[in-house]
């Protein structure tokens, strides 16, 4: 199929970590089709600027203050404009030169920039979890009422979102989200105790941020995708499966009403998913890697355990209570991932942290951006008054 005829212009918000590094390089492949009006991060200074003069893009933003002064006067040269600030993520956002935004910022610091782009009536490529797993329903609804699409770029939601094209008359049975199992699985719980966070972050298949790492590490990712899978693709939760399967081939799959299940295949890349939110619904040629099944000749699959990795049915149990609980599970999760890369606390410590911290909340259903934003941060306050 041929590219559409006018460039997508893309405003890439957390363009310095390791989905935003990959984004950028995609991309560069398809000048073309693609251009990089907006290249955004908190303060990475050095990498914003070396990714500036390489890229090209006519805007950068930098939320912090003195990362942003040095940037400033860092492409001082080069013809591009250098904003300050949250505000400036969020309004960047908001500008007639940018068509899709592509949001890899990790964490719930991704929220608003992200509200305020469906409110602008952009196309969303998504690869910021907590966005919905913190405010799906709230972050849906208005996508739906302007006619926005929600675009996945997560590798297993990609899939689903792949393997649903052209079903849409036809009954979800079940959505089944992979997982690679990370770099534990098939330890006992005992075993865990002592986990290093250098063990942690040798992930058996994918390259990630360490945050995203760690969470593969405990399952809470797969539980974050869970409930992303049940916004996203609007599925209840008792419909939604997850299932391990270790060589990372197999990224998700949909089983129908009458049994047939499709899947979607690939070798372990975060470029496919990004090329093809960029993209859709075109698939272009690429020189990646491709598939060989001669290379796999054994695709295995198994059930989490869910006594080692509680993290996967703590976010299962949060996403059915509904309201804040989602909200202060993943504040509690950051906050817990946070301290253990420090070495504050140790590995297992992180659910039962996450545990408590959602035991001891009070329910509430949210009716804001804002107060979503204000829930996360008391609960982060609190951790940091009872654990200090």
């Amino acid at each position: 199929m041929d590219a559409p005829e006018h460039k997508r212009r893309i405003a890439l918000l957390g363009s310095t970590g390791s989905m935003g590094k990959q984004s950028l390089e995609v991309i560069a492949q398809y000048p073309d089709l693609l251009q990089l009006e907006v290249i955004a991060a908190n303060s990475s200074a050095d990498l914003l600027i070396e990714q500036a003069r390489t890229y090209k893009p006519n805007m950068v933003v930098v939320v912090q203050e003195e990362a942003w002064r040095k940037v400033k006067d860092a492409l001082q040269d080069e013809d591009v404009k250098v904003f300050c600030g949250e505000q400036s993520l969020c309004d960047v956002c908001e500008m007639e030169c940018v068509d899709m935004v592509l949001s890899c910022i990790v964490g719930v610091a991704g929220l608003r920039p992200v509200w305020h782009a469906i409110e602008a009536g952009k196309q969303i490529a998504l690869a910021n979890k907590e966005t919905l797993v913190v405010a799906g329903e709230l972050m849906t609804r208005k996508a739906a009422e302007n006619r926005v699409p929600l675009l996945p770029v997560d590798s297993e939601h990609s899939a689903i979102f792949q393997c649903l094209a052209g079903e849409q008359f036809n009954e979800i049975e079940k959505l089944l989200i992979t997982a690679s199992g990370g770099p534990f699985r098939g330890r006992r719980r005992e075993e865990l105790a002592e986990v290093t966070v250098q063990q942690a972050l040798k992930h058996p298949n994918w390259s990630m941020g360490p945050k995203i790492t760690v969470d593969s590490a405990t399952l809470m990712n797969k539980g974050l995708e869970v409930i992303e899978a049940k916004w996203l693709f609007n599925v209840p939760l008792d419909k939604i499966e997850v299932v391990v399967h270790p060589q990372s081939i197999v990224h998700s799959m949909v089983q129908f009403a009458d049994g047939s299940v499709k899947a979607q295949l690939g070798l372990p890349s975060m470029k496919l998913p990004i090329q093809y939110a960029l993209t859709y619904p075109f698939r272009l040629a690429n020189s990646q890697p491709r598939l060989s099944f001669a290379d796999y000749p054994s695709l295995t699959f198994e059930q989490p355990d869910r006594e080692v990795f509680p993290c996967l049915g703590i976010a299962y149990e949060c996403s059915k209570k509904g309201g804040n609980m989602p909200c202060v599970m993943n504040a509690a999760n950051e906050v817990a991932v946070a301290w253990f890369l420090q070495g504050r606390i140790k590995f297992l410590d992180i659910a039962e942290i996450i545990r408590k911290t959602v035991a001891s909340a009070e329910y509430c259903v949210p009716q804001s951006v804002d107060e979503y934003l204000a829930i996360d941060r008391a609960v982060r306050d609190r951790l940091q008054k009872d654990y200090r």
